[in-house]
């Protein structure tokens, strides 16, 4: 016989009246249990970073960042209400400055050569603009995807495998720099598309670029990337994370493997010629010192110290060391880069101070004749346009004082928001922005490079270390920022 549980009667009153009996609510159904998603959480990141070697050979290497920001955006349109970073009215009001900007894409500037620049300004004032719009949804989208869903240890193992894959494609760059194709984009995109110099680069799979700078023609890694200096700002923006992820006590298999990664990508950053990239790995490294030290964790200390003697012994022992040495002696773009700048902010404040011009513009013949550029014979004759050679100068050009000011501001602002943080992740962190801060000034810093900050910024904010800092709401950041004051400050993260 099988037990059935029914409900007992109810027990006789005092007065001798039976209690009302109320019928008894149904038992309600067992729930259904959730059906599965085909993709888990935090998907997006996973497909595009562990996919990125697809996505170059595709030639949507670079267009990767904003289709995969698509899904992030509608997975954040479910959050309520969105956590934002500490400051990011300032960041919110450089986006409107970069809106606006679009207005003055048809205005000259006073050392730029003169005419409107039709569609193809057009074009890449849109790739630029969508490029930072993804920035933006991607910090989000970290910063509220919770620890269970998409935690700190997958994100910091996904970019480390990044630094893998660069490190890979600086070896092809290396070991075969004439490797390259025509990607899938490139044979669908109509014929004058995809032959423009713009498009071209970032459809067109290479691995590495033939450049004349120690005097004759050296191969630069280039490879998962579209440009020697993005190769060289990856590399460094993927390190720290690659240290964090995959060098633990609990990497696994990745610890083994560490150490030849490290070893390895020793060559093409030699061979990359990036000075950028080695002034911000020694001014990393000097950082990460000191930050150590402060702590009192001075056996750390000594271990770099000892690491650092040792790979500046076996670097110099090696043929290595002759290619730095020459690099270092051949200062090529120096005074170039130098007048660039000048011009850039000269021809800002003289002609739109507040709005920049929204995009690039072509200089006038070159620095030596206004009649001069480039030719066969001097190809280095020819002046870049004004607003690239850097991403401040693409900003200052593109968006104006004001743009350039609230851009600063708010990287500035999650800097030392942090900068005392004692933990593993905020050290590292911090260390992404050295290297950015620097990198600025010499990259253009705008898509993968841009994309990693602001992942770091998102961990960051989402680890919750400076209990100084009030959780906020977009509201109470934005009208904070715009009004002068945080009319709610509803849970929120820094």
């Amino acid at each position: 016989m099988r037990a059935v549980d029914t409900p007992s009667l109810p027990a006789m009153s005092t007065t001798g009246r039976r209690p009302a009996v109320h019928p008894t609510t149904p038992a309600s159904p067992p729930a259904a249990a959730p059906r599965p998603r085909l993709l888990g959480p935090g998907w997006p990141l996973s497909v595009l970073f562990l996919g990125f070697p697809l996505w170059w050979a595709l030639g949507l290497g670079v267009f990767a960042f904003v289709l995969l920001a698509i899904p992030m955006a509608f997975e954040l349109l479910r959050h309520r209400p969105l956590r934002v970073p500490r400051g990011f009215g300032l960041w919110v009001l450089f986006l409107l400055c970069v809106a606006a900007s679009a207005t003055l894409l048809e205005s000259d500037a006073p050392g730029g050569v003169p005419g409107g620049g039709g569609a193809n300004r057009l074009m890449v004032f849109g790739y630029r603009a969508g490029m930072y719009v993804a920035a933006t949804i991607v910090l989000l989208y970290v910063l509220n995807a919770s620890h269970r869903a998409l935690p700190t240890t997958r994100v910091l193992r996904l970019l480390g495998f990044m630094f893998v894959v660069t490190v890979c494609g600086g070896l092809l760059g290396v070991a075969a720099p004439g490797f390259e194709f025509r990607s899938l984009m490139e044979l669908l995109l109509p014929h004058g598309i995809a032959t423009n110099e713009f498009v071209n680069r970032m459809i067109h799979p290479a691995a590495a670029d033939i450049q004349v700078v120690l005097g004759y023609a050296e191969a630069r890694p280039i490879a998962p990337f579209s440009f020697a200096n993005s190769w060289g700002a990856n590399f460094s923006l993927y390190l720290p994370f690659f240290l964090l992820g995959w060098c633990g006590r609990t990497a696994g298999w990745r610890r083994r493997v560490a150490p030849l990664v490290l070893f390895a990508g020793l060559v093409p950053t030699v061979y990359s010629l990036n000075r950028g990239l080695w002034l911000a790995l020694g001014v990393g490294i000097c950082y990460v010192a000191v930050r150590l030290a402060l702590l009192g964790r001075y056996w750390l200390v000594q271990a770099l110290a000892v690491a650092a003697v040792l790979g500046a012994v076996a670097f110099v022992a090696s043929p290595l060391s002759t290619i730095v040495q020459q690099r270092l002696d051949a200062p090529h773009s120096n005074d170039r880069r130098a007048q660039l700048a000048t011009e850039t902010v000269r021809n800002v404040v003289e002609g739109s101070p507040i709005l920049g011009y929204g995009s690039t513009r072509d200089v006038k013949g070159s620095f030596a004749s206004i009649a001069g550029g480039s030719t066969p014979d001097c190809p280095a004759c020819g002046v870049p346009p004004l607003g690239t050679q850097g991403q401040i100068w693409l900003v200052v050009f593109s968006q104006g004082l004001l743009g350039l000011g609230l851009f600063v501001a708010f990287f500035a602002r999650r800097f030392f928001a942090h900068w005392r943080d004692p933990s593993p992740l905020a050290i590292a962190g911090c260390c992404v922005l050295v290297f950015f801060s620097i990198e600025l000034f010499v990259y253009d810093t705008l898509g993968a490079p841009m994309v990693t900050v602001m992942i770091a910024l998102g961990l960051l904010a989402r680890g919750g270390s400076d209990p100084r800092e009030e959780p906020a709401t977009v509201a109470g950041q934005v009208g904070g920022q715009v009004g002068g004051q945080v009319g709610g400050q509803v849970g929120g993260a820094r």
